[in-house]
């Protein structure tokens, strides 16, 4: 999180108004709500997962043991049943 300095981009009307409540201290200001972005969205890295587990899914189906796929995807055999197993 990168730090801009009040008098720099409040206009000076709306910054004498916030100094009457805080002064001289660090104050966060949300982002509006529906402008977050779900994990990973930036990233790609949510698409990659999704791409991997639904590749895993289809070697399953297609008869692959889950040890296998352990080995293959270098995941834990928990982790795979999790995938398999799930909707």
């Amino acid at each position: 999180m990168a730090y801009k300095k009040a008098s720099v981009i409040l206009p000076k009307e709306l910054l004498l108004e916030i100094q009457k409540y805080v002064q001289g201290e660090t104050i966060y200001i949300p982002k509006i709500e529906n402008t977050y972005l779900e994990w990973g969205a930036r990233s790609g890295t949510k698409k990659y997962i999704e791409d991997r587990n639904k590749s895993i899914k289809e070697a399953f189906t297609n008869e692959a043991s889950i040890e296998q796929l352990s080995t293959e995807y270098h995941l834990a055999v928990e982790t795979i049943k999790k995938i398999v197993y799930t909707k």
